[in-house]
């Protein structure tokens, strides 16, 4: 197998010289799948042509409730993610940009005066640095100094990916989130679709498999990840498709937390109740793909869930019964059709 640093250079070179807007790309898999929320379809209409033109990503990687937080964004590219959260953490929050390419990084750059124009801000909130999202510490990156960490169809591109996640929870707060998107693949990919340059700058050749991916999680001490959505990926190219085989490959989203986590969903009789606090969601908040919280309706969580509500910053818009010092078992993920709190739906499975 190529060495990392060949990998890491020809990815250079396919996303600063082959690829010169979107409309190059071969494939669907590094196109945008997700429709961003209404609020941040408004935030886009700001951002720079330029910058959107050059924007490679699978997903819509921004979470709520950013305000005055400190995100950054592995291998921001041209800087749209980074525009858009800009706006959303505000004056007073801060918005780190990581990229490796160099041509990338001066369109990033290039606009960062035209945006900050666009939103009334007297003092950049963005800073973009030139590195590697494997090695954050190089470029100044210190322990637990970030609330939140996104990466839209980049972490599939690293050849080495547990470095990445290691230096990814490094940098997170305790309580603090990775929300990301990437393609990832339905079975190991061959030696040969991950050696060739094409499918590997095309998001394809370094996709992971997803339970590999649940294996690194809990080797780094992160026992539960969330699905947000999930998309199967038409790559409609013939030649490439061929080349793919059998092989499935998948736009996700998927959300973690710094937190001490069980590696079951268990039973502690707890309920939670969404507030409707969120300013960009009123009426209901999705931690994952099968828990929608409407305002005012309380739903049993397993005790997982229950951290994720009360530990990290979405405590306040949370109220959050019970507590883990009575154990009843394995969460029940299919519990329905009963009446009042006792049989009210929660899953994590």
């Amino acid at each position: 197998m190529e060495k990392r640093n060949d990998i890491l250079e020809t990815i250079k070179e396919y996303y600063g010289s082959v690829l010169k807007t979107c409309q190059d790309l071969q494939t669907s898999a590094c196109c945008s799948v997700d429709a961003l929320p209404a609020y941040v379809r408004e935030i886009a209409k700001e951002v720079h042509p330029e910058v959107k033109e050059k924007f490679y990503g699978c997903g819509s990687p921004i979470p709520l409730e950013l305000e005055g937080k400190t995100v950054l964004d592995l291998g921001c590219g041209s800087g749209r993610d980074c525009y858009l959260l800009s706006k959303l953490v505000g004056e007073k929050g801060r918005v780190i940009g990581v990229d490796m390419t160099d041509k990338q990084l001066e369109v990033a750059r290039r606009h960062l005066s035209f945006h900050m124009d666009k939103y009334g801000f007297t003092t950049p909130n963005i800073q973009f640095l030139n590195g590697y999202i494997e090695d954050l510490e190089s470029i100044g990156i210190k322990n637990s100094s970030v609330d939140v960490v996104i990466s839209n169809c980049v972490i599939n591109l690293s050849p080495e990916k547990e470095r990445v996640f290691s230096e990814i929870f490094r940098v997170l707060k305790p309580g603090g989130e990775l929300y990301f998107s990437d393609v990832f693949s339905g079975r190991r990919v061959s030696k040969a679709i991950q050696e060739d340059p094409v499918l590997r700058g095309e998001c394809l050749g370094g996709a992971l498999y997803i339970e590999d991916y649940r294996r690194l999680l809990t080797r780094l001490g992160c026992a539960d990840f969330r699905t947000v959505s999930k998309t199967r990926l038409s790559l409609n190219n013939p030649e490439i498709e061929q080349k793919a085989g059998a092989i499935d490959f998948y736009s996700m989203t998927i959300r973690a937390f710094k937190l001490s986590l069980e590696d079951r969903c268990e039973d502690y009789g707890q309920v939670a109740i969404y507030l409707g606090t969120v300013p960009e969601s009123p009426h209901a908040f999705t931690l994952d793909d099968h828990h929608r919280f409407e305002k005012g309706k309380p739903m049993l969580v397993c005790g997982n869930t229950a951290l994720m509500l009360t530990a990290t910053r979405y405590a306040g818009h949370f109220k959050v019964t019970g507590d883990t010092s009575v154990h009843y078992g394995l969460f029940d993920c299919k519990a329905s059709n009963r009446s009042n709190v006792e049989n009210l739906i929660g899953s994590c499975c």
